[in-house]
């Protein structure tokens, strides 16, 4: 029996030569930590009816196998890519639900159904969305922290596993990072 964080590369790197059928085999074997990331998404984005976890799993899939050629290194380097997806799909349905507030084109998504967030949830995802990209220009380095911290979900030690970081260095970063970002929010 192959080791599966072996057999994850492998495909990984199928998926790099153009072998998009290796998303599929791809699948069963990180869905479970998918699943994780985006149930800590749900738990972050309390409201209503926050966010069904399969539906947010389904959607960053969705956007990783429909999207151009991956060039993945690594299952870490996934792992960063489907946070990254995760962070733009609940961006886009705090887009959304702004621009249906506004009268808006009122767009139907078949996941749509299941997502529910507050005006003042969607509010928040933009202005911290903005901070992060101000972030990213000043310290990539920390905006990747957030994105696996705040997006993924993922431990103190997960994102140092991930980032190729001390826990130290992640734990400073998220500190500065949380702080910074709070106060940019607060001052825009």
């Amino acid at each position: 029996m192959q080791d599966p964080a072996h057999e994850v590369t492998l495909l990984l790197q199928k998926l790099s030569n153009g072998h998009r059928e290796a998303m599929d085999e791809l699948l069963p074997l990180v869905y479970g930590q998918l699943r994780d990331m985006a149930h800590r998404q749900r738990i972050n984005w309390q409201g209503e009816e926050t966010l069904n976890t399969t539906a947010l799993v389904h959607e960053a899939y969705l956007r990783l196998a429909g999207g151009t050629q991956l060039d993945l290194e690594s299952r870490k380097h996934f792992l960063r890519v489907a946070a990254q997806a995760m962070r733009y799909i609940l961006l886009d349905h705090a887009k959304a639900k702004k621009r249906q507030k506004r009268g808006g084109d009122q767009q139907r998504v078949a996941f749509e159904e299941a997502l529910a967030v507050t005006e003042k949830e969607a509010d928040d995802l933009i202005a911290l969305d903005a901070a992060l990209k101000r972030l990213k220009e000043i310290n990539p380095r920390q905006s990747e922290v957030v994105e696996c911290r705040f997006f993924a979900g993922l431990t103190i030690e997960e994102t140092a596993t991930v980032l190729g970081l001390s826990p130290a260095t992640v734990k400073r970063d998220w500190q500065w990072a949380r702080a910074w970002l709070l106060r940019e929010i607060r001052n825009n």
